[in-house]
């Protein structure tokens, strides 16, 4: 099990109160700028946030041969959409789930990203050590988004990491599903890959089943939120020597124009294609 050591330098930026502002792009493209500025020195960054209702696909989920549908389907329902330039599927969004990103900087012959990974479920175990020893890591099959670095308790998956890298920095994303219903997230999903599918092989698309996700409330049998997941996040980190800062203070911060510049790249390169 990895010990969780952060760089000293480690800024945290929690914009998890910015709920009703931004499209679900702008997360994305803020921290492909970070990760830009990262790999010229600037700290290392630990990026929280939240959004009111998205729906966030990978790449072979808009290549799926209806995905222009399903997409369409999901607008219907007032999502917003995106295709993210990380690895891993598709992951839908609301207030209840917590984004976490390890924005760090890496040489340019690393190639080892399990230690990042790694890094990323260190820090939730230390985050959630109050509330429970009982996480377990592993693809948890019927899951939306599965991976080998599923993380569950008793036997249903709360969160899943996915990992972009740069040449010179990566970001390690992680999605929380604290409070809620897992399991209209999980039929959300899986109205998606029905409509989406067409005549793709089962193979080429994961297969959400019934009973396999759950917020850590359920997990837990708890009432906790979203807000104090977040707090008790922030309060470990501070414990740690990561310092809470506003943009204008973290060092290659980009502009409000860069960020929207970032985002109509990302919409014309991750594009759904039919």
């Amino acid at each position: 099990m990895t010990t969780l050591e952060l760089p000293a330098s480690m800024v945290l930026h929690d914009r998890t109160g910015e709920t009703a502002t931004q499209p679900i792009l702008y997360a994305f493209a803020l921290e492909e700028l970070l990760c830009r500025a990262i790999g010229k020195a600037a700290p290392p960054i630990l990026h929280i946030w939240r959004h009111p209702r998205a729906f966030v696909m990978g790449l072979r989920d808009s290549r799926l041969p209806n995905a222009v549908e399903a997409n369409e389907w999901l607008l219907s329902q007032g999502y917003d959409t995106a295709v993210r330039n990380s690895g891993g599927a598709a992951v839908p969004l609301d207030l209840g789930v917590v984004n976490v990103s390890l924005l760090l900087p890496k040489s340019a012959g690393d190639m080892e990203h399990r230690k990042d990974f790694d890094l990323m479920v260190a820090l939730i175990r230390d985050g959630m050590s109050a509330m429970t020893n009982q996480i377990d890591q592993g693809e948890v099959m019927g899951s939306f988004c599965p991976g080998e670095f599923d993380l569950s308790i008793g036997g249903r998956k709360f969160c899943g990491i996915a990992q972009r890298r740069q040449l010179h920095a990566i970001s390690v994303q992680a999605f929380i599903i604290v409070e809620g219903l897992g399991e209209e997230k999980a039929s959300l999903a899986r109205g998606f890959y029905e409509r989406a599918a067409g005549s793709a092989s089962p193979k080429d698309y994961p297969v959400v089943a019934s009973g396999s996700m759950a917020s850590l409330s359920e997990c837990l049998q708890i009432e906790l939120s979203a807000e104090r997941f977040t707090d008790n996040l922030v309060q470990m980190m501070a414990v740690k020597g990561a310092r809470v800062q506003i943009p204008r203070d973290i060092p290659g911060y980009p502009s409000e124009e860069e960020i929207h510049s970032m985002m109509e790249l990302l919409k014309q390169r991750y594009a759904i294609k039919q």
